[in-house]
């Protein structure tokens, strides 16, 4: 009964149960983050900034975003995807990536494009190691009212990437990989 509910209630008002569902996960990738980094106390105002930026920009744009794509290049076809895939990787990547450096806005830095001048380059090209396999399970299997909770559920693993390449990396899964290995 609960299952139908929720299934219902995302059908229902899609919008709020994607955006809610998706920075729910992105708050939830950086407090994995932090856990992974064994750090002695959670810093919870960095959590609130990450789920501020998620839900205010991250997921209201993939929301209308993945909706536009399936607009212009609607269904399923090898050549519709691959359309909705190059754009996405080449405008959607690199705004939401950039975006979510700008997360130093809210913690009150001097230079709120510092990690952006520093990281950018190297977290958009780690990203298309990750994203294109991930956007094309969204636009093959998943039904456009889910597709932006699907990339959610994929950017909880991104945002703990991204979290840790903003305080101690370099944008690199490199580096992120071997701090896994040894933290």
């Amino acid at each position: 009964m609960r299952k139908t509910v929720l299934k219902e209630a995302a059908k229902r008002f899609p919008w709020v149960a994607n955006v809610t569902l998706y920075g729910c996960l992105f708050a939830g990738g950086d407090l994995a983050h932090q856990l992974i980094a064994q750090r002695e106390r959670i810093d919870w105002k960095h959590t609130r900034n990450v789920a501020i930026v998620a839900i205010t920009f991250h997921g209201n744009f993939n929301y209308f975003w993945l909706r536009a794509l399936e607009r212009r290049f609607p269904g399923k076809s090898a050549g519709m995807v691959f359309r909705k895939l190059l754009l996405d990787q080449s405008f959607a990547s690199p705004l939401a990536t950039s975006v979510f450096y700008t997360v130093s806005f809210l913690e009150g830095k001097e230079d709120i494009f510092e990690d952006w001048r520093e990281k950018f380059f190297n977290t958009w090209r780690t990203g298309l190691m990750y994203w294109p396999f991930m956007q094309f399970l969204n636009f093959v299997l998943m039904p456009l009212h889910m597709r932006t909770a699907f990339m959610g559920c994929c950017a909880f693993l991104w945002a703990s990437f991204l979290c840790f390449s903003r305080q101690n990396g370099d944008g690199t899964a490199t580096v992120a990989l071997a701090f896994i290995m040894d933290p």
